[in-house]
């Protein structure tokens, strides 16, 4: 029988589970609640373009830590996105960001 050994709350919202299974591996569940996050990126989406008021910088998405991991894991079988290469993770955010499917995680209309 399975049993949590600790849970804690990270800096980043989310939710760790430490959970012992009956044959002695030890599995982490990550949880982090979404909504909030969605909701601040469909109001920035309406708000306006996405560029600072000096029109340098534009901003297109906001993406948690969580989905990366989920995104990486898909892509390589591991959930260390920052150990991909640059042009890797800049592959994979276009496929996700481009995608109706993950139309949410975008704060600016366009594609990448």
């Amino acid at each position: 029988m399975a049993r949590v050994r600790a849970t804690e709350w990270n800096a980043d919202a989310t939710k760790t589970k430490y959970i012992q299974e009956s044959d002695g591996k030890l599995t982490v569940n990550n949880q982090q609640n979404l909504n909030p996050l969605m909701e601040r990126n469909k109001k920035l989406y309406t708000l306006n373009d996405g560029y600072t008021n000096s029109k340098d910088i534009r901003s297109v998405s906001n993406v948690p830590p969580l989905i990366l991991q989920i995104w990486t894991k898909e892509y390589n079988g591991t959930n260390n996105w920052w150990g991909l290469p640059k042009d890797t993770q800049k592959k994979i955010m276009r496929t996700k960001l481009n995608s109706s499917e993950f139309r949410y995680f975008r704060t600016a209309e366009g594609s990448l």
